[in-house]
């Protein structure tokens, strides 16, 4: 906490803008995030949730505002960035060596046991479940300690059992913020706060 109880803010995004063409997405986009917040955003399909995501971590330019990131950030998108012909350890050992990550093959084996995977480290990718592989996608994304998780729909592919591990999961990571996309919000007793994006704006639910 900042002096006089200000809460500190791990992602700022300030009337935020984005058009394809003729078609404006984004309408003035405005969020904060604090630090060891849970915050979800959820809206219809083809409302803008990814490409928001994507404006935060830098992947699509935008046309006006402001994003300021403190800190470090993980970024797990929707649809997995995987080796195919590497296994689920050789792709953490990989992503480990190219962010320059020391601990990152010891921190990926303790993040397989959490998300109960552990038993598929030696399987190429092609060959895990879409639910496993989202777990890897997930695991890649936290290696480095982010100060906040940034996920596009995490959970997509989970059964229920790992969907608990899921949670039981980012209930561990103490002092870090999480934003969490998806169509659908279920145990909204998980989230700090949920938005809902409509008409290219967050509306607090």
């Amino acid at each position: 906490m900042k002096e006089g109880g200000e809460s500190e803010a791990v992602l700022e995004v300030k009337d935020v803008h984005k058009r394809f063409g003729r078609h404006h997405v984004l309408k003035g986009v405005d969020l904060k995030v604090n630090r060891g917040e849970i915050v979800g955003i959820t809206g219809e399909n083809g409302s803008g949730k990814s490409t928001l995501l994507k404006v935060i971590v830098g992947l699509l330019p935008f046309d006006r505002g402001e994003v300021i990131l403190h800190g470090t950030f993980g970024y797990c998108p929707q649809n997995p960035v995987l080796f195919d012909d590497l296994t689920m350890e050789e792709n953490i050992e990989y992503f480990s060596a190219a962010y320059g990550i020391e601990d990152g093959i010891s921190r990926g084996n303790e993040l397989m046991k959490l998300l109960r995977c552990e038993q598929f480290r030696g399987k190429p990718a092609r060959y895990l479940s879409g639910g496993t592989r989202q777990k890897l996608n997930l695991i890649i994304s936290l290696l480095h300690d982010p100060d906040i998780l940034i996920l596009d729909e995490p959970y997509q592919g989970f059964d229920y059992e790992s969907y608990l591990s899921f949670w039981d999961l980012i209930g561990r990571m103490e002092g870090k913020s999480v934003l969490v996309v998806s169509p659908m919000v279920y145990e909204r007793h998980y989230f700090t706060k949920i938005y809902r994006l409509e008409d290219g704006r967050l509306k607090y639910e």
